[in-house]
């Protein structure tokens, strides 16, 4: 409904109705829409702040080229080397008109990416120690990060509102030579700010006899220049520093930027004191003697310009060129792209009127919005959604889009009222940029964001749309927790249950094994035994691989051969692996590992044939690690494991008896929670629907537990919300809680595909404060305490429930 009324009033320029082409020639990845939804895109791209997306023609004719001549270093002499070195200097001029001006009145350097493009800049502005580095709220980290080596220099930093900026360069304020430093464009909110900051400083020292105004500045084009002409030649006064990335504005190539360089300010430039293979045209070796390059470009570029990427530049201006004509179409495009997404998303509303999403930015800008649109969503009852909640669903609905606080630490703060003492808070709680902590005390620490490229189309937009209300529309009711009745009145009343499985992992990550009916398994203080003692670790990496990254875990199974403590590996397509489950017979390496954001000691096996089994497998160079004390607790001659240490400022008192494992000893799960998903899930797919059964196996339980046979009173779903203690095998585990979900569970663990479901299923029916849960998490009581087996269980045994009724 709020799709059809926005569509009612807003119009999204398509190129003269050639929008729908463009999309089948250029970008088939986008795809076709999935059968009986035609006007459903396959693919919802809208992270093009991020990266745009290369077209089709960019690649073809790209390998063209590179198939029909010899591109090679421009350092050297013969006549590929002069070809290529033409290429670059032509490519330099096309860049400048696409651009708007020519370079007569700027010089191009070509960098790694805008970051190195903004160092540059600030390398080579002529700032004065007793003068300023100003950058405004709504810069990039690149930009804030100027103000390390400023301050080092003893130069003074301000921080300041672009409103400010007026005041700040006045003359009567200025002291030394300064660098001042703002986006054109926001990449959290999409603010836009004025490219006239240049000229204002320009009049305001109008008569400074012909010398360069004390202030230097310094756009950052990099999101601006993605959707938007630059015309810099239209401007009285151009800023003397322009910072652009290429796969920004064309998605390839990636690994060129771009820094402008106005010619008047060349003669002004400081002097660096590195130089690099090509940047100079004498040096001496046993004394200080060197003479730069007399052209800046050749001056500020060291060592070999990516020249292949310089020389697909030019296929990617010409594939920009075919297919848009202009960027000032472009331009027009997205503009209404984002004014359609504004508009759709402000409409909508629970049903009791309240709104489902808080916008940032949009309309507050000095010079408008461009196409991005930062938000969080919330719920009927006004509270926020996570924002990792709301990402993880737009994955399984393939919906791309950007979480967190994108790089951008002013305007985050700004727009979701964080102040620095907040965010020190924060860290020292574990919260790190990029991690799965979403909320603090019900507030948002990061949002998410949709930006709008060349190729967005208006589907694009309504599928978001569409996914919001549909997974989102009164949001915030409770989940139909059952209230057991002999515990209504808020009395503890006991339940009996049967154990239907048990499950160990013994690689984590990996597929389970179950244990066979007849056999009892131990209970140790770590949890289950050999559960999670091993992890692959990438070669390189600090954190164990993960299924939800790599979905081919799932493909490898575990064997426990108990009479031989081995364990055997099986994947499809390669031969059974055996892996010794004593310690002393495994070469072991010191190593470090992390889970959930605390340091784990762990050993690496030094195995060529283990590293190489694994890395056919899962497609990427890695290895196998352990912690030795989890495979035989009381393996004599083991020395005691180190202390876990915090990472981030996290606590790691209970890190000792976890180790792997995530958040608890045990996850235990039932079997009429899983039934009650499973038909959900049906439900929503619809009569006639194939609809693959989701089995508790799919949640990744250690312990499957069912009604008892002949007990006093069967599970209800999800009744295990509402336990408080699970004895079980001679052993006393607390409920520490509901274990949160990820698009993990989404992984078929047969196929290694990934599914729609049940996450989506139980993002929508299955949320405590606010999280998605499915299953409880258990820990012996007194765990830590001594070694060894502290309990038997097997499938089949009796367990006892405490039920208490909890609100």
């Amino acid at each position: 409904t709020a799709v059809t009324q926005v569509a009612q009033v807003a119009q999204i320029d398509d190129y003269n109705g050639q929008l729908d082409a463009i999309r089948r020639a250029e970008y088939p990845l986008l795809g076709d829409p999935p059968a009986g939804d035609s006007g459903r895109p396959a693919t919802v791209f809208l992270d093009h702040t991020g990266s745009t997306i290369c077209p089709a023609s960019f690649v073809r004719e790209q390998a063209a080229e590179l198939l029909r001549r010899m591109p090679s270093n421009p350092h050297s002499r013969h006549a590929e080397s002069q070809w290529t070195q033409s290429r670059i200097d032509h490519a330099r001029d096309r860049l400048l008109a696409f651009l708007g001006t020519s370079a007569e009145k700027y010089a191009v350097v070509f960098t790694a990416n805008a970051t190195a493009a903004i160092r540059l800049a600030s390398e080579i502005a002529p700032v004065t120690a007793d003068g300023t580095f100003c950058f405004t709220r709504e810069s990039h980290t690149s930009v804030v990060g100027i103000r390390g080596p400023a301050a080092a220099c003893g130069v003074r930093v301000c921080p300041v509102e672009f409103g400010q900026i007026e005041d700040i360069i006045a003359p009567q304020n200025a002291r030394g030579t300064s660098l001042l430093a703002y986006p054109a464009q926001c990449n959290f909110s999409g603010d836009r700010f004025s490219l006239g900051v240049a000229g204002k400083i320009a009049r305001a020292y109008a008569d400074s006899s012909g010398r360069h105004p004390p202030w230097w500045v310094l756009v950052d084009a990099a999101s601006y220049a993605a959707s938007s002409p630059l015309h810099l030649d239209r401007l009285p006064t151009g800023p003397d520093f322009v910072a652009l990335s290429m796969y920004k504005i064309f998605g390839a190539p990636t690994g060129l930027g771009a820094l402008l360089v106005r010619r008047s300010s060349v003669p002004h430039l400081r002097s660096r004191p590195y130089f690099g293979g090509g940047t100079v045209s004498g040096l001496a070796f046993d004394q200080q003697w060197q003479v730069p390059r007399a052209d800046v470009e050749s001056r500020l570029e060291d060592g070999t310009v990516n020249y292949l990427g310089i020389l697909a530049l030019h296929h990617a201006l010409d594939a920009h060129a075919k297919i848009y004509g202009s960027m000032e179409h472009v331009a027009r495009h997205t503009q209404s792209v984002a004014s359609y997404a504004r508009t759709a998303l402000r409409s909508l509303e629970h049903c009791n009127g309240r709104p489902m999403c808080e916008l940032y930015g949009g309309s507050d800008g000095a010079d408008g919005a461009g196409p991005a649109v930062a938000f969080n969503v919330r719920d009927q009852h006004g509270a926020y959604v996570g924002f990792v909640e709301v990402e993880r669903l737009a994955v399984v609905a393939g919906i791309s889009l950007r979480s967190g606080r994108f790089c951008n630490p002013g305007a985050a703060q700004g727009w979701l009222g964080l102040s620095a003492p907040d965010l020190e808070r924060h860290a020292s709680m574990g919260v790190t940029c990029g991690d799965d902590h979403d909320l603090v005390d019900g507030r948002p620490v990061g949002a998410l964001r949709v930006s709008f490229g060349a190729m967005t189309s208006k589907q694009d937009i309504d599928a978001l749309v569409a996914f919001l209300s549909e997974t989102f529309r009164d949001y915030g009711r409770p989940p139909d927790i059952p209230v057991p009745v002999a515990a209504a009145n808020g009395a503890a009343a006991s339940l009996e249950v049967e154990v239907d499985a048990v499950v160990v992992y013994p690689i984590k990550s990996c597929h389970g094994w179950t244990v066979p009916p007849d056999t009892a398994w131990d209970i140790t203080p770590h949890g289950l035994r050999y559960d999670r003692s091993f992890v692959i670790m990438r070669e390189n990496g600090a954190a164990p691989m993960q299924q939800k990254q790599c979905p081919r875990m799932a493909l490898i199974r575990p064997r426990i051969d108990v009479a031989r403590e081995e364990l055997v590996l099986c994947a499809p397509g390669h031969p059974p692996l055996k892996v010794s489950l004593r310690p002393q017979r495994l070469l072991l390496e010191g190593t470090e590992s992390r889970a959930c954001g605390t340091r784990v000691p762990a050993q690496r096996v030094r195995s060529e044939k283990i590293s190489a089994w694994l890395s056919s497998v899962l497609a990427v160079s890695c290895y196998l690690a352990c912690e030795p004390r989890l495979l035989a607790s009381d393996e004599p001659g083991l020395p005691p494991p180190p202390p876990p240490q915090p990472a981030d400022g996290r606590s790691c008192t209970r890190r000792r008896t976890l180790a792997f494992s995530n958040e608890a000893q045990l996850l235990l799960v039932t079997q009429e929670s899983a039934r009650q998903v499973e038909r959900w899930a049906a439900e929503a797919a619809g009569p006639g629907a194939d609809c693959a059964q989701i089995g508790p196996m799919q949640y990744r339980p250690n312990i499957i537990v069912r009604s008892a046979r002949g007990g006093s009173r069967e599970i209800a779903a999800f009744d295990e919300l509402r336990w408080s203690s699970v004895a079980v095998g001679g052993a006393m585990f607390d409920v520490s809680g509901p274990c949160r979900r990820c698009q993990m569970i989404s992984v078929d663990q047969d196929s290694a595909q990934r599914l729609k479901e049940p996450y989506s299923t139980l993002a929508r029916r299955m949320r405590v404060d606010g999280k998605v849960v499915f299953g409880v998490y258990l820990n012996a009581s007194g765990a830590g305490a001594g070694s060894g087996c502290l309990a038997t269980v097997r499938a089949g045994s009796p367990a006892s429930v405490l039920v208490t009724a909890k609100n």
